[in-house]
């Protein structure tokens, strides 16, 4: 039995983090070793966008002893994230650069849905603890130091995710910044953090209740996994929340060996749990424990295929894609059908274009939202889609692959850009470009076939035939329409994946 040794290395907002995993398929993964060394990065840049040139050296100093803890115990391979602090830098490629000459260790800078749909695989991983806990409606409550995502899952499917500016240390900040006195921070937390829970629940819930919360943060589960409570009623939460006011702290910082900053942010997100627990009307809170980290492991074991997948994460994209599409009134029943030619093409087409298992989510996820940008005009939907699409996280993709998808939407009804006559700067490169190419052409080509919106080509056989494709729709379809429009999209088609697109019926 093969055992990967791997580390998973946490750059955050207010400490850095390590730990050494044995992964195997017999055994699953294993914590073998676990560091953090505290350094408040976050206050830096949230508000000057820079890290200061101490925190820049110590940064480097603790990573180069990460690398040498590394190679102590032989590791394979590691992967090293920075999240928000990291983010908000203006000056992010020059620091890295210099961590990496110090320490050895390259840092690579993951977007906020990245970060959270990995703190949402390692939640996951723990198999069927997870899946009985999202069996009701329920929510991760996933605490960060720069900001807060609630992820709601109703029955089993995601049906909603939203990020919001409130973060432990950024409201701890906040609270500082004004002078707050420490038996003030309650009110203050709850009155900052209430407006965008409310707002949330409007959006989102209505009337619904919220069963179970499933936290996700440094510090309250920590908390609560010390008294021997990792998943407690909210009868017993208020119980633990009253231990960590003003009044019980010292003895905390006692027992736990914890600074007095550290009691401060358990006290902060002590209250803000205990706000969205009362404002969901939650029955159970489960403190997970579980960091960045062990998600970073989690992800190695399911790429490498060291592990079976323990969820399917791709339909919880798609089914948030989902949501997004109902939010801005698209057509269920148009994108369904939209998605199936598409896919069809993709799958026939797959020894030309080349693409894989990801980039075809990508497609499927922009069938899906294909026509969002009618909400807002019906004379310039390509565009508006756009807009949408780019102002709207997608829980588990890249900014990359957002900006892709975005493209794909936005040229699925306008006249498609070449790379090099792009007038506006992207950060995408020729690769990524050439991926909304192939992905347009195809969801181009599949909007053509459902031209009349009528699902006619719902139930097709595509085959490619040296340089066509064949697109074979059953007797007794009236395909006139298809026919007479599609040659423009047909030849951007033919341009971009060398093949004619050919209309045929069946005769049987």
């Amino acid at each position: 039995m093969a055992i990967h040794t791997f580390a998973a290395v946490d750059v955050g907002s207010y400490e850095l983090g390590l730990k050494i995993f044995e992964i195997s398929r017999g055994r699953g993964i294993r914590e073998v070793d676990h560091l953090e060394r505290r350094i408040d990065l976050g206050s830096d840049t949230f508000y000057t966008g820079k890290i200061s040139h101490r925190h820049v050296l110590q940064v480097g100093e603790v990573l180069r002893d990460f690398h040498s803890i590394m190679e102590t115990y032989r590791c394979e391979d590691y992967k090293a994230y920075g999240t928000s602090a990291i983010r908000e830098m203006t000056n992010a490629s020059l620091v890295l650069r210099q961590w990496e000459q110090m320490s050895g260790i390259h840092v690579d800078v993951i977007s906020n849905s990245e970060q959270r749909f990995l703190d949402y695989k390692s939640v996951a991983s723990r198999g069927q603890q997870f899946n009985d806990f999202i069996k009701e409606s329920c929510a991760i409550v996933d605490i960060g130091g720069g900001s807060l995502q609630i992820s709601w899952f109703d029955e089993d499917r995601l049906s909603a995710t939203q990020n919001m500016p409130l973060g432990v240390l950024r409201l701890y900040d906040r609270v500082r910044q004004i002078d707050a006195r420490t038996d003030q921070f309650e009110g203050l937390v709850e009155e900052i953090v209430g407006a965008q829970i409310e707002t949330f629940k409007k959006l989102y819930l209505g009337a619904r209740k919220i069963h179970n919360l499933i936290i996700i943060d440094d510090h309250m589960s920590n908390f609560m996994q010390s008294r021997g409570m990792e998943i407690v009623s909210a009868e017993k939460l208020q119980v633990l929340l009253s231990q960590t006011r003003e009044s019980s702290l010292h003895n905390i910082g006692s027992s736990l060996g914890l600074s007095d900053e550290a009691l401060n942010l358990l006290y902060i997100t002590g209250i803000m749990v205990n706000y969205i627990c009362r404002s969901f009307g939650a029955d159970r809170i489960w403190g997970t424990g579980v960091t960045l980290c062990d998600g970073i492991a989690y992800e190695y074991a399911e790429k490498h295929r060291i592990l079976p997948p323990s969820h399917d994460f791709d339909e919880d994209i798609l089914a948030c894609t989902s949501e997004i599409s109902k939010r801005y009134m698209g057509s269920e029943t148009r994108s369904d059908t939209l998605e199936t030619i598409a896919t069809k093409i993709f799958d026939a087409t797959k020894k030309i274009h080349g693409m894989r298992a990801r980039e075809k989510l990508l497609l499927r996820i922009s069938a899906r939202l294909h026509d969002c940008g009618k909400y807002i005009s019906m004379a310039n939907i390509g565009e508006c889609g756009y807009d949408i699409i780019m102002a709207t996280e997608i829980i588990g993709l890249s900014h990359k692959e957002r900006e892709i998808v975005a493209n794909v939407v936005r040229y699925n009804h306008s006249e498609f850009v070449y790379y090099e006559e792009q007038e506006n700067v992207t950060d995408l490169d020729l690769d990524s470009y050439m991926t909304i190419t192939n992905l347009t052409a195809i969801l181009q080509l599949a909007n053509g076939l459902d031209r009349s919106h009528k699902q006619k080509f719902g139930d097709i056989r595509i085959q490619v035939r040296g340089d066509k494709m064949v697109i074979t729709v059953r007797q007794g379809v009236d395909i006139t329409l298809e026919k007479g429009m599609i040659k423009h999209r047909a030849d951007f088609f033919e341009e971009i994946l060398g093949l004619t697109p050919v209309i045929r019926q069946s005769n049987r």
